[in-house]
């Protein structure tokens, strides 16, 4: 899928709230953005309580105020419906739009997002509220998008009261059609939990031990569903009575909670709030990874980030501000990755409220700082930049990406806390393992969904692809024969999408005369005897026992471990110790015109990078620096070039390199370097 939409110029601005602030602060307010550079400015996300005063009284004078103002002085407003958070009147009238978490407690207001997804009363008002904005405003001027909601799920990803019980009962006959279909996709012959109608079911709610794992994924997939409903609940009435004006909603990143892949097909352009910890020293990685997610979900397209912080944000244990440069930096990432827009949470950092201490584009100290001179410059400097949003990222590897697979591995009495019967397993961990592999050699990557297109590509990655579907594995196979390199990680291929396991060695099941054709163990040329991961225990209170591994790769490895059998795979690497010691640790299969490799544990960084490394020179790929500089990101978008300094230290470019696409042979600390190889 790839998005057409196309903005005249860089978003660039941020969430404005002047609802929280005196009359006389939205003309200075606007001077501001003027010399900031802002373009477009999202107005309204929290505004419920201020546009509906009490119940059915609407004030929309000050709005109207507002977009006047913003319009008079050359600013676009990105209007949002202004659902996120319903105000006192709605609560105290009706309490049942209250969230309940699975062990019976309903939540308060006080905070925001205290609503279900699956509440026909909120859904009720929420639409009323939409319908007046949206009659109100969609022929005005300043209008350039509608944000739906705000960051759905944030909060409130899972909802357990009996408006949800109720939905998900809807939910599973309209995917199960009977109760006897549903019964044998949960097995529910175990345990004794046969259902005798639909009206039986309820949430997976606090039981005394493990709860049905089928019923547990399902109860996920309608949570996903159920966070989506709200958000077409709104779209269907903005498309109806705003047909030419995109929409949008803010994505979460690499957000547990929804798939995003069924999300991405409801907006017109993809954006992203974007909050990376300057403390992590793996923050560079992680960004970069988000930021080809949206990009991905997008087709290729340009997406915005519609929220960062400028420096520090309020909410974690310790809120590390920003050193100097880091915000351009990100902001750069973010345009070099593919976005189209820079924006933030929020224009004028608030007084008073739960978020009084998150940064903003004007701090509490005012202009005369270093932040607002950040944002000051940025701004303009993005005015300078047009022609990038005609170029795009062209990446030949992908990593397939599976919310279901998510799901299913962590899957758990809670989200913190998850095992898979074995050990502790993560899914965002693995996926990073090759990812930062691929970071490190600047080797761009897009994410794929299990049946996505991968004819673009030369190399494809599927770790943890633990829910395997038929359609997925005929997928990865034409891939490897068609002449690609598939790489594969552990867990994978373990479940069907009803959570059944694949029975006769795994990797998509096995007949008596061996592996069915198109089946990940056909692909791969080998089978799965057991697991025999070595666990973090009760009596070991260390970090995860480390594994080695020998052969062609030769290294450490940690987290898991496994007795697999080449059938006609090449072993590449075996276990020297711990219960599989002897057994293949990393293999390889010639199949059709391509190979596919299996690895059997999660790999160290350096033997990450080894077989990476492999994969890279069968299938022809570099990255554009030689030889890469540590911590050093270089990305093209089109004749673009973006290299990017995440050190503390200056570092020095290759001469060649910096003659060739018109850059500084020194890029300072924390900063972006931006060149075009045609200028």
């Amino acid at each position: 899928m790839t998005k057409t939409w196309q903005p005249e110029h860089f978003w660039f601005g941020g969430d404005y709230n002047p609802e929280q602030w005196p009359r006389e602060i939205w003309d200075e307010d606007v001077v501001l953005m003027q010399r900031a550079g802002v373009t477009v400015a999202t107005v309204a996300v929290f505004a419920w309580g201020r546009i509906e005063v009490t119940e059915g009284n609407f004030d929309f004078e000050w709005l109207d105020d507002l977009m006047n103002l913003l319009h008079a002085n050359g600013i676009q407003v990105d209007l949002a419906t202004a659902t996120a958070s319903p105000p006192m009147w709605m609560t105290q009238n009706y309490p049942d739009i209250l969230p309940q978490t699975y062990d019976g407690v309903t939540l308060s207001q006080g905070s925001r997002q205290h609503y279900s997804p699956s509440s026909p009363t909120y859904k009720k008002f929420a639409a009323r509220l939409v319908r007046k904005m949206v009659e109100r405003y969609r022929n005005h001027p300043a209008l350039v998008a509608w944000h739906i909601n705000n960051e759905l799920g944030c909060h409130i990803a899972k909802c357990y009261n009996e408006d949800s019980a109720h939905a998900f009962r809807v939910w599973l006959e309209a995917k199960y059609g009977t109760v006897e279909k549903l019964n044998r996709a949960w097995n529910t012959a175990f345990w004794s939990q046969n259902y005798n109608s639909f009206s039986q079911v309820q949430p997976p709610r606090q039981t005394p031990t493990l709860i049905n794992p089928t019923h547990a994924l399902d109860f996920d997939r309608f949570s996903a569903d159920a966070l989506l409903s709200v958000y077409r609940a709104e779209v269907e009435i903005v498309r109806e009575l705003s047909p030419n004006v995109p929409v949008t909603t803010n994505f979460m990143g690499f957000f547990k909670h929804a798939d995003y892949w069924a999300w991405a097909k409801e907006v017109d352009f993809v954006s992203d709030d974007s909050y990376p910890d300057p403390a992590d020293p793996l923050h560079a990685a992680q960004t970069a990874a988000t930021r080809d997610l949206m990009r991905s979900l997008g087709g290729g397209a340009n997406w915005v980030m519609m929220e960062q912080a400028p420096n520090a944000v309020n909410w974690r244990v310790h809120n590390a501000a920003k050193p100097a440069g880091m915000n351009r930096l990100y902001s750069m990432q973010a345009v070099a990755r593919g976005a189209a827009g820079v924006m933030y949470f929020q224009w004028r950092q608030s007084k008073a409220g739960a978020e009084r201490f998150h940064s903003g584009m004007i701090p509490h100290a005012g202009t005369e700082t270093r932040v607002f001179r950040e944002v000051e410059a940025l701004g303009n400097e993005l005015k300078e930049m047009p022609a990038v949003l005609d170029s795009r990222n062209a990446a030949k590897v992908a990593i397939v990406f599976d919310w279901h697979s998510w799901w299913a591995l962590e899957q758990g009495q809670s989200d913190q806390e998850f095992t898979n019967g074995n050990t502790k397993q993560s899914y965002l961990g693995e996926m990073m393992t090759y990812y930062r592999a691929f970071f490190d050699r600047n080797i761009l990557v897009d994410f794929v969904a299990p049946d996505g297109d991968l004819s673009n590509y030369q190399i494809v990655v599927a770790p943890n692809l633990y829910i395997t579907t038929e359609s997925t594995q005929k997928n990865l196979d034409a891939f490897v024969r068609a002449g690609g390199q598939l790489l594969v990680g552990f867990q994978s291929g373990i479940l069907d999408e009803n959570g059944h396991v694949y029975l006769g060695g795994y990797l998509g099941g096995s007949t008596n005369n061996g592996a069915k054709a198109g089946t990940l163990q056909e692909t791969l040329g080998i089978l799965i005897e057991e697991f025999t991961p070595i666990a973090k225990g009760a009596f070991d209170s260390g970090p995860l026992p480390k594994f080695s591994i020998e052969g062609e790769f030769n290294g450490k490895a940690k987290v898991w471990a496994e007795v697999l059998h080449p059938t006609t795979a090449n072993v590449e690497a075996k276990f020297v110790d711990g219960p599989s010691a002897g057994h293949p640790a990393v293999t390889s299969n010639v199949h059709g015109k391509g190979k596919a490799w299996y690895v059997a544990t999660r790999p160290s960084k350096a033997v990450a990078g080894q077989l990476v490394e492999a994969l890279a020179i069968a299938a022809g790929v570099s990255g554009l620096l030689s030889e890469p500089i540590a911590n050093v990101e270089v990305v093209a978008r089109g004749e673009n070039v973006f290299v990017m300094n995440h050190n503390s230290h200056a570092i020095k470019l290759p001469a060649d390199f910096a003659a060739k696409h018109k850059l500084a042979e020194t890029v300072e600390a924390y900063t972006a370097a931006v060149g075009n190889s045609l200028a």
